[in-house]
């Protein structure tokens, strides 16, 4: 299940968008109340190319992400129009592609837990929703929404997934969600949506 209630209204909203059962949502679409406040732990991408070869170039660094990948130094206007890969190099990047690609290839919601430890030492989970929007069946574009949360309580953000991280994100859950598994005979929004 998808644990933070946030990602959880992102998702009914993408499948409140969804126009036909084959084809995707399109981004203008898009409609939740809240999401203005939401940016902090979001980020948006247009898709570069096709299957393996895709790139997922930055349009939108929400500024939680930019603490959490210890990107600060790098000045807002140059935080986006960069591809993901650059952004978070090839060490993070080879531990978050299968959910982009998979995003990309299945033309489905992505959602994956990793755990990792803080500066302090305290466990974190940080959760990641990526979203695909486009025309028909190609993905133009994906909104993804991360959430790190700690049962051990408050927690240090600061460079918690970048490069220079005190520990490596382990990945304890990497899932699609299925469009079929919501029933066609009630709102999506009113739906619990399982996971496959």
């Amino acid at each position: 299940m998808v644990k933070s209630i946030t990602q959880r209204v992102l998702l009914n909203a993408w499948l409140r968008g969804l126009r036909l059962p084959d084809a995707l949502p399109l981004l203008c679409d898009f409609h939740t109340e809240g999401t203005a406040d939401e940016r902090a732990d979001m980020m948006s991408f247009d898709v570069v190319g096709s299957g393996e070869a895709a790139r997922f170039l930055i349009t939108q660094e929400g500024a939680r992400l930019t603490t959490a990948y210890g990107n600060e130094h790098i000045e807002p206007p140059l935080r986006t129009n960069r591809f993901l890969d650059d952004a978070i190099g090839p060490e993070r990047y080879a531990g978050v592609i299968l959910s982009y690609r998979a995003c990309l290839a299945l033309k489905r919601p992505t959602y994956t837990v990793a755990e990792v430890t803080d500066a302090d030492g305290k466990d974190v989970s940080y959760e990641r929703l990526l979203l695909p929007f486009g025309r028909g069946d190609t993905v133009e574009h994906i909104i993804g929404s991360y959430k790190a949360i700690s049962i051990e309580g408050g927690f240090r953000l600061h460079n918690l997934m970048g490069v220079k991280a005190k520990s490596v994100p382990v990945v304890t859950i990497r899932a699609v969600i299925d469009r079929r598994s919501v029933p066609a005979d009630r709102p999506a929004s009113q739906d619990s949506v399982e996971l496959i």
